[in-house]
């Protein structure tokens, strides 16, 4: 690896690498939110078996399903980890899992049957999952003490690639699965990932590549210090679980609400998969609001460090949460509100996304020792998973032998909120203790 920079250069100015690892993280996006977008649709409508009939999943199976998928996708970051901290380095890591990533979009496109399905579903999961700590960390990687001022909008901008490319797919892609089927509808995140591909693997001689720990990598980890890092941010992961458990069931629940609901705009009758493309584009409007405004604001009231705004955060996920539980109230006694109130909801989660994810994803870097970088972002999206598995359990948990619900109706949207602002307040009382320390890597001079 002689022939890459092994150090970040001392400089003012942006990184050279970062245009290629934004593109990189915007086609991905697209091709795993493009995919996800649908799979709940899929699975209630779309499924076949071997003999070419229909074996679709009920409201609740799918859900469960679903949930179960995202944990695995939001496991895997642990594998991810040690093969990028450990062994080969992050950039050979990503290049390596990203295959196994197209390979699982290809899958799904051949195959329509649950075996299919499972096939499909477990490459993306070891793809997607395993590649998640090490690009975010990749990125962080690339900038020293010099530049490291520039690290908090660069995140910003990483997200709101991320949430360009998932908003374009969560608008076209449900419109292919709806016009051509579903062997269309995950070809083309197929093909948008082996894009993504070609486009990281452009800029390797313009990344920074950090070489791997190696044995020095798990013994730091075991060490008296790793635990206690680990266990300091543990504290704080277990919350944000939560905060997940709630989030990712806009690509579920909500997605199985707004089928029931009055979704015209403006005269044309937008697909119950297509709201969640809402999320996205709410991301790219709020982002730069909340950085320039939301936040000088509140710093003039308080010193807003990143654990206050999480803590805000969380009562605003509550908050959101609250108006699909109004809402299912209102389907479960036959009245049809527009749409638009769950366009409010998506709103209030959006703003507490911004103030939970993005927080969390750079504080989870700058805390991070050096030779952890990857392994802390890793158990970052276990938070993720957590959450989804329980969401997963919930669901399947409630679920009667008849097909009915032990949460019917409203009770499943409030369950969930109270859950929220329980959590919320007990964040309070774990993070009073909590102390900030930032790690960066040390810079080369060219």
């Amino acid at each position: 690896m002689s022939e890459y920079k092994t150090a970040p250069v001392s400089s003012q100015s942006l990184p050279s690498g970062i245009p290629f690892i934004v593109a990189n993280e915007a086609a991905e996006r697209f091709s795993y939110y493009g995919m996800r977008a649908i799979l709940v649709v899929y699975m209630t409508q779309y499924l076949m078996n071997s003999s070419g009939e229909l074996d679709v999943m009920s409201e609740n199976e799918a859900q469960g399903y679903f949930h179960l998928f995202v944990s695995a996708v939001y496991f895997m970051p642990i594998l991810g980890a040690l093969l990028a901290d450990g062994l080969i380095g992050k950039y050979r890591t990503i290049l390596f899992l990203s295959l196994f990533y197209c390979f699982g979009h290809f899958a799904l496109a051949l195959d329509d049957t649950r075996m299919g399905l499972l096939i499909g579903q477990g490459l993306i999961a070891l793809g997607a999952g395993g590649i998640k700590p090490c690009v975010s960390s990749h990125l962080g990687d690339q900038f020293g003490q010099s530049n490291h001022h520039l690290l908090s909008k660069v995140f910003g901008w990483f997200y709101i690639a991320i949430n360009l490319g998932a908003f374009i797919a969560m608008l076209i892609i449900p419109w292919l699965l709806n016009t051509y089927g579903a062997e269309v509808a995950f070809a083309i995140p197929g093909i948008l990932m082996l894009i993504a591909t070609v486009a990281f693997w452009s800029g390797r001689y313009r990344f920074v590549h950090i070489p791997p720990a190696e044995n020095g990598f798990m013994k730091e980890i075991l060490s008296p210090f790793g635990v206690k890092v680990v266990l300091k941010l543990g504290q704080i992961y277990i919350f944000i679980a939560v905060f997940w458990a709630l989030f990712e069931q806009i690509g579920a629940s909500w997605v199985i609400q707004a089928q029931k609901m009055d979704r015209v705009i403006w005269g044309f009758e937008v697909l119950p998969s297509q709201i969640q493309a809402a999320n996205p584009l709410l991301i790219m409007i709020l982002v730069p609001i909340f950085t320039y405004f939301i936040y000088p604001t509140l710093n003039k009231i308080t010193e807003l460090t990143a654990l206050k705004k999480i803590t805000i955060g969380l009562f605003l996920t509550a908050i959101a949460f609250s108006i699909p539980a109004l809402i299912q109230m209102q389907l479960d006694q036959g009245i049809i509100p527009h749409i638009s109130w769950q366009l409010l909801a998506y709103l209030l989660l959006t703003a507490a996304e911004v103030m939970v994810s993005i927080t969390c994803l750079e504080f989870s870097y700058t805390q991070a020792p050096k030779s952890m970088k990857s392994f802390v972002m890793a158990l970052f999206f276990m938070s993720v998973a957590l959450g989804n598995l329980f969401t997963s359990a919930v669901n399947f948990f409630i679920l009667n032998d008849n097909g009915s619900s032990k949460l019917s109706g409203s009770e499943y949207f409030w369950f969930f909120t109270v859950l929220m602002l329980v959590t919320a307040i007990l964040f309070i009382i774990a993070s009073r203790n909590y102390q900030e320390k930032t790690y960066l890597h040390e810079e080369q001079v060219e």
